[in-house]
């Protein structure tokens, strides 16, 4: 098993400030992650990858990745660019997480084109090639050609820090498929987008792809992502079927988390508080890890 990582999402609203407070709390409390959620067309949000270098400034130890970040409206060339830089900057703290698209309306409305689904796998697809090629770092000339990205002569670097990974957002069968092939990982879409009845069978597709390009789907980041409230009183949702919040105490949403990595190649788990607070990040990480850690049976504490 991989080690299990423990993390939460924000969005990235103008207050600054409270952002870089929870950051740090996360960090002091030894939790893994931080993805920002990345919707460069809502008005309020900050730009993602900026607001990743001010909290990765602002701690010591925990990563930080786009939760997810939006490909249609960031070119894979300034992506590497970007990620390989809050890497070096941050001493190997940077992941990145792909997302093909979606709220096209939006998309459009700023500029970048309108893509059907299986359009967007594919200009998925080339960009991570272009990305991986431009973090080699071995400063030669890279030529490619593809049908929505290309690039011709840039040469390659900075290398990143680390081996940054490459997880995807996938909802479809094709995205699913392509996770298998050629990603690092696969950020689960929420609930709301794909139910939680469909997490299994959506990881039996990776697992699938995997094996038939000859990859041990093991080697593959599971990360699922939880939206809820942490309380005083058990709740009576679960993670099994819909997509309702989960809204229960500490024990409960411990329970449901060993569940998820018992029945299904989960290791990572974002939390994805309904009401964002240091409250809400210190019980997490101060009762509902330390449980849940104990139920599935170890798992170091940083990635």
């Amino acid at each position: 098993m991989q080690d299990l990582t423990f993390g939460f999402s924000l969005q990235p609203t103008t207050d600054i400030g409270a952002h870089r407070e929870l950051a740090a709390a996360a960090d002091a409390l030894r939790l893994d992650m931080v993805g920002i959620q990345d919707h460069p067309y809502i008005a309020d949000f900050v730009d993602t990858f900026t607001l990743a270098g001010v909290l990765l400034a602002a701690t010591e130890n925990i990563a930080v990745f786009p939760d997810v970040a939006n490909l249609p409206l960031r070119s894979p060339a300034m992506l590497a660019k970007s990620a390989a830089t809050l890497d070096l900057a941050s001493g190997g703290r940077f992941e990145l997480a792909l997302g093909a698209g979606g709220y096209w309306d939006a998309i459009t409305a700023m500029g970048a084109p309108r893509r059907t689904p299986g359009e967007a796998n594919v200009a998925l697809e080339e960009a991570i090639t272009i990305i991986r090629a431009l973090w080699r770092g071995d400063n030669k000339p890279i030529h490619h050609t593809g049908r929505y990205y290309s690039i011709s002569g840039t040469h390659s670097g900075p290398a990143p820090a680390h081996p940054i990974e490459i997880w995807t957002g996938a909802q479809g069968p094709r995205a699913l498929a392509l996770t298998g092939r050629i990603a690092d990982g696969w950020a689960a879409p929420l609930a709301m987008y794909k139910p939680y009845e469909e997490w299994a069978p959506a990881n039996k597709l990776i697992d699938d792809a995997a094996r038939e390009a000859g990859r041990n789907p093991a080697d593959l980041r599971r990360i699922a992502q939880i939206v809820g409230t942490i309380g005083d009183v058990s709740g009576t949702t679960t993670l099994r079927t819909g997509a309702a919040p989960l809204r229960a105490d500490a024990e409960q949403w411990a329970s449901e988390i060993a569940r998820l990595a018992v029945e299904q190649p989960f290791t990572g788990f974002v939390f994805w508080p309904e009401h964002q607070s240091i409250e809400q990040v210190e019980l997490f990480a101060g009762e509902v890890v330390p449980a849940a850690r104990a139920l599935i049976g170890g798992g170091s504490s940083q990635p």
